[in-house]
């Protein structure tokens, strides 16, 4: 755990969304880098099998059962992590829906305020909890997951593109804010990948003809590296 490519050695980084797709993929590769990863997803037992995964590496994990949609849980979650580690080094926010797709003026209600807490409102209440971790890290580092409908629109995908415009313009307010901080923020749009989102929006498609979410962490190590520099900038992995 403490070779030359151990770039994370001793960061604490949290992952919502991280049960499985993406945000476990980057969960193992983080542990592969020497981090201990604090992972929130509301399953528990794809939790318990995420965090055998990282014993089997030689890491560690804290596991956190939650829904993002629950804000009070966030914000008990952020007091925990100050009581244990005194701050956040690295916070990966992962965890989405996407709602069925259908023309805007059909959306219903509650589906659309349903997509809107998950994919952002729960990330800014988990800046709002955060931001003070992430400023007792000497780099701070918050990477937000989008994707291309949030900034070239697509007939029916309502709610989901809507939400990630959102989320981008989120991101990079509070990049603009925190410029003259040891904290760097930044999105990745990992492009087509190997999701349960994915196959939810295109349910006929071949999946192994999709990249494996295995395939993009190494953009995700990159952002959350303490000499990272980029800040307030969006990688497209398209």
């Amino acid at each position: 755990m403490n070779g030359p490519a151990d770039r994370l050695r001793d960061r604490i980084a949290l992952i919502t969304g991280a049960s499985r797709g993406i945000g476990a993929a980057v969960a193992r590769e983080f542990v592969r880098q020497g981090a201990h990863v604090i992972v929130a997803a509301r399953t528990q037992g794809a939790l318990e099998e995420l965090d055998d995964e990282i014993k089997d590496l030689g890491g560690s994990a804290t596991l956190v059962p939650l829904d993002v949609t629950d804000f009070d849980a966030l914000d008990r979650m952020g007091a925990a992590i100050f009581e244990r580690f005194g701050r956040i080094d690295i916070l990966v926010g992962n965890a989405a829906v996407l709602g069925p797709l259908t023309p805007m003026h059909q959306v219903d209600p509650a589906i659309w305020q349903q997509t809107l807490d998950t994919n952002v409102t729960a990330n800014w209440r988990l800046l709002r909890s955060c931001d003070p971790l992430l400023r007792a890290s000497d780099a701070g580092r918050v990477i937000f997951v989008t994707a291309d409908v949030g900034h070239r629109p697509k007939a029916y995908w309502g709610a989901y593109a809507v939400s990630k415009a959102a989320l981008e313009v989120l991101a990079r307010t509070y990049a603009a804010e925190v410029q003259k901080t040891a904290i760097k923020v930044n999105l990745v749009d990992p492009g087509p990948t190997r999701t349960r989102l994915r196959e939810s929006a295109y349910p006929g498609e071949n999946a192994r003809t999709v990249k494996d979410p295995d395939s993009v962490v190494g953009t995700f190590v990159d952002l959350a590296d303490p000499y990272c520099i980029r800040n307030g900038e969006m990688v497209s992995l398209v």
